[in-house]
C-alpha cells in the first residue's frame, strides 16, 4: 500500500508542458509573420550615385554584375549564357515583379547591355538599374 501512495504522488508531481508548448508555438508564428524578407542579390556591389535614383517596390528579381563581370542571381554565380532561363524561371515564381540590376561602377557595360537583353528577352520589359541616391 505504501508503494502505491508513492506512485500516486509521483504521478501527481509531473510538469504539464502543454502552455509552455502552446506559448512557444504561437511566438514561432508572431516570429514567422512579422518577420521580413529581403530579396538580395548575393554579393555587394560599388553602385554608381545617381540624383534622381528612387526606391523600386515590386523588384522581384535581383541580378547583380560585381567588378570581376561575374553575374549573381539568388546567391549563386550565373553563366551570361544562363541568365535568361534564370529570369524566365523566377518570373514564372513571380510575374507581376520586374528586374533591377546592380552592376559595379568598375564592370564593364557589354555584360550589363547582354543581362538587360536577357530580361528582355525573357519577356520582363520592367528593368531598371539600381544606383546610389546621394548622386
Amino acid at each position: 500500500m505504501a508503494r502505491r501512495k508513492r506512485e500516486r504522488t509521483v504521478e501527481e508531481e509531473e510538469i504539464n508542458m502543454t502552455p509552455m508548448l502552446d506559448i512557444v508555438f504561437i511566438m514561432l508564428i508572431f516570429f514567422i509573420v512579422t518577420a521580413t524578407f529581403a530579396k538580395e542579390s548575393g554579393i555587394d556591389v560599388n553602385k554608381p550615385g545617381a540624383v534622381t535614383a528612387e526606391k523600386k517596390e515590386r523588384a522581384s528579381i535581383l541580378i547583380a554584375i560585381n567588378e570581376d563581370n561575374q553575374v549573381w542571381i539568388d546567391n549563386r554565380n550565373v553563366d551570361i549564357r544562363a541568365v535568361r532561363a534564370n529570369i524566365e524561371r523566377l518570373r514564372a515564381e513571380n510575374p507581376e515583379g520586374g528586374v533591377v540590376i546592380q552592376a559595379d561602377k568598375e564592370s564593364k557595360n557589354e555584360i550589363l547591355v547582354k543581362v538587360m537583353d536577357a530580361a528582355r528577352q525573357a519577356g520582363v520589359f520592367d528593368v531598371s538599374l539600381a544606383a546610389n541616391p546621394d548622386g
